[in-house]
């Protein structure tokens, strides 16, 4: 079952009007709305959240109430002496009886410290969950750019692979027809033809990633989509915040939430040590009740002719109070067993939570290298597509005056089909760099998916990438 929070139904409802339907903003919408693992995210929190509930309520007054009937029939021989001045004689005695009880009865806990204990263990599980259930909102948002990103980089590696096969195919029959007239070694005609050849390969490929990646993308967000939004060619790449890799690292083991739901396990096993060792205390509680009681039947007494019967009716009614106080003795070691397990357990949360916190420092300063490496990349690799353009356009320029060979325009074209796959590449790597900083900082929020999303202004045509209508 979904669940949307109101903050984030109004935060989308104020976001303008004129939003893209199939951009990276109403990619994330959908994925809100629609993803079944933030869904199952959100139902592990209610979960968890309800345990607390449930060590609450048997620290509360714990009331019943119970109805009793019953019947009972009874026969057998006795011994009888109703005049002591005469001997004894014996007989026969049969009764019945029917019953009848109500009751109201109540408990309270005065001193339990394994259940206050276990209260607080479960208030900090309820927090970690909490904080879980928030990491899994931002990764929900990388998860989200991960896959539309790579929609958009499979669809301009497919572009550059249908121009490169369109190129390669006019190269081959150029080489053909150079054959024909005894220009050109037939060697020449069969290189283009296997890079044809290839080319036509690489854009079978090529239109299955985007296919695949296209499909990756509605598995998250459930939603088809006929075009997306993608960069512009004049892109130019800057980093969000002036501020140093210390200081994102700060700013992420002070707010991160996964590493703030870890610590918050960490006190809930720190508690469970005291749980387990509540095992050695005594328990105090307090119960009362209100009780109605009635019983009717008769008894029969018979010895030969003789016959005596007479009524058994009784009513009884009345409160009853008292106080309850259990010491433990012995539990075969039990209670012991459970301290050193509770010990054990403790260590191994105190082991994650530092293993958490080196891999997010790690993780951060990557994120943020790669973010600051990011500028310079997507700045050479455009060039590099420049250069691998003017490469190729001037060897082709050769070919037709004869200073260039058929096999230098074809390994020209192979370089600039490499170019600008990374290229593509290189833009959304830095894209999404940005965003899993800000993941690991604990930082990101819907202004970030907005402020990349309007960075995000051509159409790209997936329909017509897949081939559906």
């Amino acid at each position: 079952m979904l669940r949307h929070p109101l903050a984030f139904a109004l935060a989308l409802a104020l976001l303008p009007a004129a939003a893209h339907a199939d951009d990276l903003l109403q990619s994330y919408n959908n994925a809100r709305n629609s993803d079944p693992q933030f869904a199952a995210a959100e139902s592990r929190q209610l979960v968890t959240r309800e345990g607390a509930v449930q060590a609450r309520a048997v620290l509360l007054p714990q009331i019943d109430g119970s109805a009793t009937l019953r019947r009972s029939k009874s026969d057998g021989p006795t011994i009888v002496q109703p005049d002591p001045t005469q001997p004894p004689f014996s007989g026969n005695i049969s009764s019945t009886s029917t019953s009848r009880n109500l009751g109201v009865n109540g408990s309270q806990v005065l001193f339990d410290f394994g259940r206050f204990s276990t209260l607080k263990s479960q208030q900090a599980l309820t927090r970690a969950s909490e904080f879980q259930l928030e990491s899994d909102g931002l990764s929900l948002i990388t998860r989200t750019s991960a896959a539309y990103f790579n929609v958009l980089v499979q669809l301009e590696t497919l572009a550059a692979a249908e121009a490169a096969e369109t190129a390669l195919k006019k190269q081959f029959d150029f080489a053909s027809k150079r054959l024909e007239v005894g220009l050109a070694p037939i060697t020449d005609m069969h290189e283009a033809r296997a890079q044809y050849d290839g080319a036509r390969a690489n854009t079978i490929l090529a239109r299955n990633a985007v296919q695949d990646a296209y499909q990756a993308l509605v598995e998250i967000t459930g939603t088809p989509v006929a075009n997306l939004k993608g960069l512009p060619d004049n892109f130019q790449p800057a980093l969000p915040v002036a501020r140093d890799a210390d200081g994102w690292v700060k700013t992420a083991i002070a707010q991160n939430p996964a590493l703030q739901a870890k610590q918050e396990q960490v006190r809930s096993s720190e508690i469970n040590v005291n749980t387990a060792r509540a095992g050695h205390l005594p328990t105090l509680s307090l119960s009362g009740g209100y009780s109605k009681g009635a019983n009717w039947g008769e008894r029969t007494f018979s010895a030969g002719a003789y016959n005596d019967t007479s009524p058994t009716n009784s009513e009884s009614r009345g409160p009853n109070l008292g106080v309850t106080l259990s010491v433990p003795i012995f539990s075969g070691g039990a209670t012991q067993s459970r301290v050193r397990q509770a010990l054990a357990q403790r260590d191994v949360a105190r082991d994650e939570l530092e293993q958490q916190r080196r891999a997010l420092e790690r993780n951060t300063r990557n994120a943020y290298q790669s973010l600051v490496a990011g500028i310079s990349e997507v700045e050479a690799r455009r060039l590099a597509v420049v250069s691998a353009k003017s490469a190729y356009e001037a060897s082709q320029v050769g070919l037709d005056v004869g200073t260039r060979t058929v096999l230098d325009v074809l390994n020209n074209q192979r370089t600039l089909f490499s170019a600008q796959q990374a290229y593509a590449q290189s833009k959304y790597n830095f894209l999404q760099s940005r965003l899993l900083l800000e993941q690991a900082a604990g930082t990101l929020e819907l202004s970030d998916v907005e402020d990349v999303n309007r960075l995000l202004t051509t159409n790209e045509s997936v329909a017509k990438a897949i081939g559906t209508p």
